[in-house]
């Protein structure tokens, strides 16, 4: 299958494991965790031609590591971004300084005002460099690179988790922790 397919899968994928297990007529438990045969029928049934081997191969190239197997690799799961109430077992871990959030510089006045909030999702994602969150940033428009002094936050006894993949998570980030380092062009 050509990789274009393997996106619509990834993207088809991600809702389910993320938002919606209805979709592919799944459950997650309450870690998040969807068993791996009731997922491939699942989405199979629902129109998305998916076997283990191309589901191994969405997993193993996901350029952001959004998805992880257990140790058995009978079950799987995302690693973050979840809006169903899931525990996806992250551990508190002190955060480096510094740590970064790519949004749109047309969110920028409400940002200042009321600080990043986790919206549709359980946490807030955080980058651990300018470049990634450029990246993330794209998505919205017109990038703006925000830095957090994510290390002051810790220190007044804000919760950090660090994901699988290396996405930095807190419930909320005020509007003291903030400051813009770059504006980046986007087309369209």
């Amino acid at each position: 299958m050509e990789q274009k397919g393997y996106k619509k899968l990834s993207v088809f994928l991600s809702l389910i494991l993320r938002h919606q297990p209805q979709a592919a007529g799944i459950n997650l438990d309450k870690n998040g965790w969807a068993d791996v045969e009731d997922l491939l029928r699942g989405m199979n049934a629902a129109g998305r031609k998916i076997n283990r081997e191309i589901l191994e191969e969405i997993v193993r190239t996901d350029e952001k590591g959004r998805y992880s197997f257990d140790e058995t690799g009978k079950k799987i799961r995302a690693n973050q971004g979840h809006s169903v109430a899931v525990d996806v077992e992250l551990a508190q871990k002190l955060p480096p300084e510094f740590l970064y959030h790519g949004t749109a510089s047309r969110f920028l006045d409400a940002i200042f005002a009321e600080g990043l909030k986790p919206m549709s999702r359980l946490y807030v994602h955080l980058s651990p460099d300018a470049a990634t969150a450029v990246k993330v940033g794209k998505r919205h428009g017109k990038v703006v690179v925000l830095q957090v002094e994510s290390g002051k936050m810790a220190e007044d006894g804000i919760k950090f988790y660090q994901s699988a993949n290396g996405v930095w998570l807190t419930k909320q980030v005020l509007p003291k922790y903030l400051q813009c380092v770059s504006l980046t062009e986007k087309d369209g």
